[in-house]
């Protein structure tokens, strides 16, 4: 015979994904666990939470609650739907990371001609040397200025 469950998780016509603790569990542990995993208490129902915000990926969050709870020691009931050992989850979005166009480009990149191996020198000449600038048609004077209040050696 299986122990009571500590919570119970499921749909609820009105509050969406909801959980709840049973007896076997203190209210206060209960609560805390619950909030931990972003259940808030429905106002006039005393052991009843619903998961805040589900339109923001709920049944993913309501199973990961369902996951961490039992990874804790808790028994934990749960709709079909809510229990990662019972179904399998909805497939994720696969977000492109570009890396195999990375590669891709880079592999054209590596098989096309290069200018560095060259078999034909280039068309271009080198560029002539830097001009040497003019002398200038003056002598600067510069001036040095001795100060008194220095230490001698």
């Amino acid at each position: 015979m299986q122990p009571d469950p500590h919570f119970t998780f499921g749909d609820h016509d009105e509050h969406g994904l909801v959980a709840s603790f049973t007896s076997p569990m203190p209210a206060r542990l209960a609560h805390w666990y619950l909030e931990r995993e972003q259940f808030e208490p429905i106002p006039g129902e005393p052991a009843l939470f619903r998961l805040s915000e589900p339109e923001r990926d709920g049944i993913r969050r309501a199973r990961q609650a369902v996951h961490d709870l039992r990874s804790l020691g808790y028994t934990v009931q749960a709709d079909i739907r809510l229990d990662p050992a019972l179904s399998v989850g909805p497939a994720r979005p696969i977000r492109p990371n570009g890396l195999t166009e990375r590669r891709s480009r880079r592999a054209q990149a590596a098989a096309g001609t290069t200018t560095q191996r060259r078999a034909t020198p280039p068309t271009t000449s080198a560029p002539a040397a830097r001009p040497v600038p003019p002398k200038p048609g003056y002598a600067p004077t510069v001036h040095l200025t001795a100060t008194g209040g220095g230490r001698s050696r």
